[in-house]
């Protein structure tokens, strides 16, 4: 597994040996003892998996209670994927990274517990699949808003996004509950 180091140096950019014939390919995507090598000892209890069309926007989310570290890729389609650290005691606190994950470059991303989690869709469709460490917990949840003019985030959308109804009333990083 080769990591890709991101300006938010928590969030990591992982890129899985692929082995690949005239028959396909073959990745492992999950392996406890080399994940904990790279320092990422995450204990996953819950796996996801959504299925979006173009343009469609989703987070961006996070737990403030009940934090999730996440696991992330895409196994159709592409999507561009970003991160915001809303931990107060981080030196990156405020900040996000965004990358492009596709079904055709198969790399993951780590996003540790304390962060907002969003991405839209690029390609005409994308399948998206997340390990999360700990349960879902709709009381719990919240959502940063997507087009914060502080964040400033450029997300690769034509025109308006298709949102949620929680994803058009997220909340400013100004007025966000956040994590110590």
């Amino acid at each position: 597994m080769k990591v890709i180091t991101t300006a938010i140096p928590d969030v990591l950019l992982l890129e899985p040996r692929v082995f690949g014939d005239e028959r396909g390919f073959f990745l492992e995507s999950w392996n406890k003892r080399t994940f904990a090598e790279l320092g990422i000892t995450a204990d996953f209890v819950q796996d996801n998996h959504s299925r979006s069309q173009k343009n469609v926007l989703r987070g961006l989310h996070y737990q403030i209670e009940h934090a999730q570290g996440k696991l992330v890729r895409v196994t159709a389609g592409e999507v561009y994927d970003v991160a915001v650290d809303l931990r107060r005691s981080s030196p990156t606190f405020g900040k996000w990274v965004g990358f492009i994950l596709s079904a055709a470059d198969k790399r993951l991303v780590w996003i540790p517990p304390g962060f907002a989690h969003g991405f839209c869709v690029t390609s005409e469709s994308a399948e998206f699949l997340y390990k999360t460490t700990d349960y879902y917990s709709p009381a719990h949840e919240r959502t940063l808003q997507w087009n914060d003019p502080q964040l400033a985030i450029p997300w690769p959308i034509n025109g308006e996004p298709l949102l949620a109804a929680k994803d058009k009333a997220g909340t400013p990083l100004t007025s966000a509950e956040t994590f110590a």
